[in-house]
């Protein structure tokens, strides 16, 4: 066998394998690069995973290429009925992942005694791959997150009501599919139960559940994302603890902790007080002008907040603002899920 080897640069059969592999590895590099760069904009895994074709492309020799004879390999062609079973872009993503890892596992053994640039090479970029493979997947969760955040209008945030398990439930009732949960004092323990409780009842309504500040809580709780303030932990090294498949929404009232927030990869932001608001004494409300200019062209959604009742929600729809995040409005309303209702019903007229 191992003079079998010795001659794959002149054996026609081992450059053939080699060949059909290199044409593998870069078409399935060449699917998930697409992902990274229209699917989910992740521009350091657009490069990697370019740099990583152009590097087996240099080492895609003539002598492998001359071997090829398509007209005469049985198995051109040959399909499974698997492939018909990738209804989803994680599906996609996991074949094309597992295709590259195959390839590559191929070549590395193929080319070990005759090219060891390319052996070394093909081995180095395989483990890059079983790692991408994790982070693409995580982003295509958190896309399908991002899509109830820019779906939908109404964003609820909790507090401290005593029946809060109740109303939480009512509101889902009414069709709100954003949960925000914010706690204000307590044990941890009694918290983070409480958490499991909303938790589970978002995932029985199909509603994102978002955790205020606390990124433990969340991470406990399997919350489908935090929320911070501009005094909280950073969204970068957020990121690195909750990874790429949770939301991170951003609390900001200015134009330069708008643009920071969106240089370092938050999901959405809440913009305001745009009115006076008890959840927020003593400070300042922003006005429907300036909230206007601050959210004008803006890559990511946002959701404006701060004293937005039944009464004021025409002038802001006027604005053009129509994606609100409610507190008191909601959670004390005689009927919860009935104003939700409304509210959502509201929100979705063009006037």
């Amino acid at each position: 066998m191992k003079d079998f080897i010795n001659k794959a640069p002149t054996n026609k059969r081992i450059a053939q394998i080699i060949d059909a592999n290199l044409d593998r590895a870069r078409e399935g590099l060449r699917v998930l690069e697409d992902w990274a760069r229209f699917g989910i904009r992740r521009d350091d895994l657009v490069v990697k995973l370019k740099n990583f074709r152009q590097v087996l492309g240099k080492h895609h020799l003539k002598v492998y290429k001359d071997a090829r004879d398509v007209t005469k390999d049985p198995s051109t062609g040959l399909t499974h009925h698997e492939q018909d079973n990738r209804k989803s872009v994680n599906h996609l993503i996991s074949a094309n992942a597992a295709r590259v890892q195959e390839a590559l596992r191929v070549i590395e053994e193929y080319s070990r005694n005759e090219n060891k640039e390319l052996s070394l090479a093909s081995s180095k970029i395989r483990y890059e791959i079983y790692s991408i493979e994790i982070t693409l997947l995580s982003c295509a969760s958190n896309k399908k997150r991002l899509s109830i955040i820019k779906n939908n209008n109404l964003y609820f945030i909790t507090n401290q009501t005593p029946n809060l398990i109740k109303v939480i439930e009512s509101v889902l009732k009414g069709g709100v599919k954003i949960i925000q949960h914010r706690f204000k004092d307590g044990k941890d323990s009694k918290n983070l139960q409480e958490a499991i409780k909303i938790k589970r009842l978002c995932d029985n309504y199909k509603a994102l559940f978002i955790i205020n500040d606390r990124i433990d809580i969340a991470l406990a709780c399997d919350a489908d994302g935090i929320h911070l303030g501009q005094d909280d932990i950073d969204i970068k090294s957020a990121r690195k603890i909750l990874g790429f498949s949770k939301i991170i929404g951003i609390s900001a009232n200015k134009s330069s902790e708008i643009k920071s927030a969106i240089k370092n990869g938050c999901d959405y932001l809440g913009i305001g007080p745009v009115f006076e608001t008890a959840t927020k004494r003593g400070k300042k409300p922003l006005g429907l002008d300036k909230i206007k200019k601050l959210s004008d062209n803006l890559s990511i959604p946002f959701f404006v907040i701060g004293g937005i009742n039944k009464t004021n929600l025409h002038a802001l729809k006027k604005f053009g603002l129509k994606k609100i995040a409610m507190v008191s409005e909601i959670a004390n309303a005689e009927n919860p899920e009935e104003t939700a209702i409304m509210l959502i019903k509201e929100l979705s007229y063009e006037n």
